[in-house]
């Protein structure tokens, strides 16, 4: 704990790619307020793996949701790199979305009727990048995870553990600078869960980018730098 507490106190704040604080997240349920989230919050460094555990129902799946801009916190800041996401408009945080964050979710989430090289192109076309860019480069990221001589496939044409690394190459086409994924290996069997995750935390290593993961496995969570927790609503920095 010391070590990573020391490391952290010599992270620069231009190393920080996302800051959240006093997040607050409140449902309406039957009439009645439903405190999911309470407040505490942060920070997410260049380069850091840091893994949200808790109970199931704590709010780890709503605090991803809120700081991947899909849905927006009831109150608190959330800032990528010093930019106040949280004030922005639903059409302003989709353009930073797109361009700053990458998802992995449990479920690999591919498109049924397009190829695993079109998936993969999908978020690169609808940032703008032309076809032909966009191909070679999903080509690319497909051999990076080796799944490159299945790019002609459905998802319904492959393993579970392929579709599942070409949903990590999905996460990657825009080259995120965070990268939030939710229970990524939670539908896989051991053996290709682990191949999957050894696979997400190399490519994050040497792309050096951030990345916040959910999980219910502490395995898993050991290998992240740090872990946050959620305890009544409120988010914990360890």
């Amino acid at each position: 704990m010391a070590s990573i507490l020391n490391s952290l106190s010599r992270v620069k704040r231009s190393d920080i790619v996302m800051s959240v604080r006093d997040i607050k997240k409140i449902f309406m349920e039957g009439g009645q307020p439903l405190h999911v989230l309470s407040g505490g919050g942060f920070d997410l460094a260049k380069g850091e793996i840091v893994a949200l555990v808790g109970p199931s129902g704590s709010g780890k799946s709503t605090l991803l949701q809120c700081v991947g801009l899909l849905d927006k916190p009831t109150s608190g800041s959330i800032l990528i790199g010093s930019v106040p996401v949280h004030q922005m408009s639903e059409e302003e945080r989709t353009i930073i979305r797109r361009k700053k964050i990458g998802f992995v979710y449990q479920r690999h989430n591919l498109l049924s009727d397009f190829t695993a090289l079109e998936n993969v192109m999908m978020p690169m076309l609808a940032n703008g990048v032309s076809e032909d860019v966009a191909a070679a480069r999903a080509l690319k990221l497909l051999k990076d995870v080796h799944v490159e001589h299945r790019a002609s496939h459905l998802p319904g044409e492959m393993s579970g553990g392929e579709q599942q690394r070409t949903a990590v190459a999905r996460a990657l086409a825009n080259e995120p600078d965070i990268i939030l994924a939710d229970e990524p290996t939670g539908s896989l069997d051991p053996a290709h869960a682990s191949a999957v995750f050894d696979l997400l935390l190399d490519i994050v290593h040497k792309k050096k980018m951030a990345m916040l993961f959910v999980t219910h496995d502490m395995g898993l969570a050991a290998r992240g730098t740090r872990k946050i927790t959620i305890v009544n609503g409120v988010v914990n920095r360890l």
